[in-house]
């Protein structure tokens, strides 16, 4: 039996946005960097301090969170989490990667749509400290870090297929 939903009614998702071509300060083409069949890859528009352009990866189909995803697409998500890992060592020049995933609100979700965070680490950046210093960035400051990614990569960044 799968947990209740926590996705409002009528609820507008942005991750399921992006891929239709909706635009706004948070979501823009631009922090598209990976596209494959089952799963997709963008730049955060939120970071912490020591830790800029961080990833989100995800599901194309539309899940809430991890009770509910499919085994293929649950493969695809993280077979390009470690796409993006592997890319932002290389494109950022960084000492090493975290990834996190959050369910439901007592987990901190905040989008109904499941999601991985890939993030940059240095030595003593405190990631996990500084999370009440986290900042929503613009889409200008983001699209450097897509495109070292974007380059890294090598993968298809529309949602064509």
């Amino acid at each position: 039996m799968l947990p209740p939903t926590h996705e409002p009614t009528g609820y507008s998702c942005p991750f399921c946005g992006i891929q239709q071509g909706f635009v706004d300060e948070w979501n823009s083409p631009s922090d598209v960097v990976a596209v494959t069949n089952r799963a997709f890859a963008r730049i955060a528009p939120k970071w912490w301090p020591g830790n800029p352009g961080g990833a989100l990866v995800m599901p194309r189909t539309h899940v809430e969170n991890i009770y509910a995803l499919a085994p293929l697409d649950g493969s695809a998500v993280w077979d390009l989490v470690q796409r993006v890992a592997v890319g932002i060592r290389a494109a950022y020049g960084c000492e090493g990667t975290s990834i996190r995933q959050h369910n439901e609100p007592a987990g901190d979700q905040e989008v109904w749509h499941l999601h991985v965070h890939v993030f940059p680490r240095y030595e003593g950046d405190r990631l996990y400290e500084r999370h009440a210093e986290a900042e929503w960035v613009s889409p200008d400051a983001r699209a450097a870090y897509a495109l070292k990614l974007r380059r890294s990569l090598g993968l298809p960044v529309t949602f064509d297929d």
